[in-house]
């Protein structure tokens, strides 16, 4: 059967993935945020997915302010590059896989989850830029993803807890997928930061380092965090961190099973204004 071997959390600030299209990477301003991924990207190449879930949040890309599914599971083969206004970036196009997305949709939504299924959809640097900081520049990515974009930009938005169990309900999907498949579940977004209004420019590290350590040892206490904590705490896109907790409920030791190692965390500030937040935990 298919089994999820790993978790990793990271930020997709886009200004990262300018900074690697750009050539800017030993630049004294973003040389420290690179050296926070040297291992991650090391470990990826000893530990190869065959296919990597990406939880991810459109930004009026994909999907316009017309129309925004609270979640969505992408059911292609293909996805292309997004043009976000200044041209698609210089990325591979994002190779799918179909069978186990429409496995995981009909038993997530069997399990009372109610998902939209898109059939055609254009990634942005939500997802794309994760993949860079992970795998470096390939002319192909290395694995297959899943990309599911979850609606953290105009309110109502998922809570907490609602994401942390989806991710147990992702989890009992993929184990019941009956194909032998490595599959990795990857949380994207945050750490604390606001783009907006009298608090542009927050980061709030004490907090952010309180949800990594909570995260790690107590995901369903965090998983409790209202959201009005993250927006005083973390500030109006910090709540795009809900998304991580999809994929920590996705961990064994949520279901009984023993505790992840804790294989590699970083932070680091400002990278364009926000807080740079990665973790990568392996199931035992």
């Amino acid at each position: 059967m298919a089994r999820i071997t790993a978790s990793v959390y990271t930020s997709h600030v886009p200004a990262i993935g300018a900074a690697m299209d750009l050539g800017k990477t030993q630049e004294p301003y973003w040389q420290k945020v690179f050296a926070g991924y040297e291992f991650s990207r090391q470990w990826l190449k000893d530990n190869p997915p065959d296919v990597v879930f990406l939880v991810f949040n459109d930004h009026a890309t994909a999907f316009s302010l017309d129309m925004i599914p609270t979640f969505a599971i992408g059911t292609a083969g293909h996805y292309a590059v997004a043009d976000e206004g200044w041209g698609p970036r210089p990325v591979p196009p994002v190779d799918g896989a179909p069978e186990l997305a429409a496995h995981i949709a009909q038993s997530v939504i069997q399990q009372d989850f109610d998902l939209t299924l898109v059939n055609k959809m254009d990634v942005d640097h939500g997802l794309t830029v994760p993949l860079s900081l992970m795998c470096g520049q390939p002319k192909a990515w290395p694995f297959k993803v899943i990309p599911f974009a979850v609606n953290v930009v105009q309110y109502p938005v998922p809570s907490g807890m609602r994401c942390f169990r989806l991710g147990q309900a992702i989890r009992k999907a993929i184990e019941s997928f009956d194909e032998d498949l490595n599959v990795q579940i990857w949380g994207t977004g945050g750490m604390s930061h606001q783009l907006q209004g009298p608090r542009a420019g927050l980061i709030n590290k004490e907090w952010d380092n309180r949800f990594l350590d909570r995260l790690i040892a107590d995901p369903e206490g965090l998983a409790s965090v209202p959201h009005v904590e993250y927006v005083n705490e973390a500030g109006s896109e910090g709540i795009e961190l809900v998304m991580w907790l999809i994929a920590r409920g996705a961990m064994a030791d949520v279901a009984g099973g023993k505790r992840p190692e804790v294989k590699h965390r970083f932070y680091h500030v400002p990278a364009s204004n926000t807080a740079v937040g990665h973790l990568i935990l392996e199931n035992s």
